[in-house]
């Protein structure tokens, strides 16, 4: 069965300006029949890097919000901190990040939570389904917050080959465990030539697999390691880094796998929106935005996260590529866009996998807003 995919194509009017077409597409899909009165509605976002203008702007976030408000629930706008160490690699960074792209609950009447705490301590495990993990570790206060919103920008990645909205919950609702898991599973890569024997990771190993061998360099015991990531989030030299090789189609696979555990153990369905605009090649963390490969095509929604991502896909591999832009000479409309840059990842696998999860379905019908 064909699942609902609401559209809008941006077209708007002085009658039907931006805020008007999002509210009828919130009312189509039947979002406020889900929301009762004083929930606390966590809305999952990027408040993006630091460097980069592709994100989602906070004011393509109001009609959401008021929405959300006018229905009696309680919006809050949330992301988890990072696995690597930057701009929102603990929870004081971050909010000053997500202040600084103008995220500020004066303006969207919905304060800035970040999800797994601090420092990536706030977390709950849930049951896993698939075939790599018992159980997927979340942001708290995602798992605890009544309703569920996601807000993407859909656009390429390098691990990934798209992220859209399996990517903003999978990799974006894990705390910084989950996040290692997901991309490796097996301990921090160590560097002990750019070691300068602190001390500070074997501080906050509350395992006890790091150490500082007799040269005063770091080393670690594999066995003991439980893939935490609290070490990465206090070595600034670059001792310890993330050991980001893994096969490609594993990596679709565990990401696949956490959406599925954070979407699948919500007590109520799960809304998501994605903007196909400033369709970049690469991920918003990259802390720059590169020039689009297509023109931007709309804004879409769907309860189904499977059957939304396969639509953007589909829609942005329609549209005439653009160039200036990373894609080859000579691509056409039709062809795979994303695969066609990042060639070593095969983005349909992950929309395979999802939908054998059970997550949602692959196949959709546009509903135009």
């Amino acid at each position: 069965m064909a699942e609902a995919v609401y559209f809008w194509n941006l077209r708007a009017s002085r009658k039907a300006p931006f805020e008007a077409k999002v509210k009828r597409m919130l009312k189509l899909a039947g979002l406020g029949a889900e929301l009762r009165s004083g929930d606390l509605t966590a809305v999952k976002l990027h408040f993006g890097e630091g460097g980069g203008t592709g994100h989602v702007r906070p004011l393509q976030l109001a009609p959401l919000l008021a929405f959300i408000r006018k229905c009696g629930a309680k919006p809050f706008l949330t992301d988890t901190n990072t696995l690597y160490v930057g701009q929102r690699g603990e929870s004081v960074s971050h909010c000053l990040q997500a202040a600084a792209h103008g995220f500020d609950p004066n303006v969207l009447g919905a304060p800035v939570v970040i999800a797994d705490g601090l420092k990536s301590g706030n977390e709950r495990a849930v049951p896993c389904p698939g075939r790599h993990f018992d159980a997927a570790y979340l942001g708290g206060d995602i798992v605890d917050a009544d309703m569920l919103v996601t807000v993407s920008h859909f656009k390429g990645h390098e691990l990934a080959g798209f992220g859209g909205a399996i990517k903003n919950v999978g990799m974006g609702c894990a705390t910084r465990r989950g996040k290692m898991q997901q991309h490796c599973g097996l301990g921090p890569s160590v560097k002990p030539d750019h070691c300068t024997g602190c001390g500070q990771c074997v501080e906050v190993c509350s395992h006890g697999a790091l150490a500082l061998d007799p040269s005063g360099r770091i080393s670690i015991d594999r066995d003991k390691c439980a893939g935490c990531a609290a070490c990465f989030l206090v070595c600034r030299t670059g001792g310890l880094e993330v050991d980001w090789r893994v096969d490609v189609n594993t990596f679709l696979e565990r990401m696949a796998e956490y959406a599925a555990a954070a979407l699948l153990s919500r007590p109520r369905r799960t809304f998501h929106l994605s903007f196909i605009q400033q369709v970049s090649p690469g991920c918003d963390c990259m802390g720059f935005s590169d020039a689009p490969v297509c023109p931007d095509l709309g804004l879409l929604g769907s309860w189904d996260p499977v059957a939304l991502d396969q639509a953007c896909l589909d829609l942005v591999n329609q549209a005439q590529p653009l160039h200036p832009s990373a894609l080859p000479a000579g691509i056409a409309p039709g062809e795979d866009k994303f695969m066609a840059i990042h060639g070593h990842v095969r983005g349909q696998y992950l929309l395979e996998y999802a939908q054998s999860l059970g997550l949602g379905s692959r196949e959709y019908a546009l509903q135009p807003v």
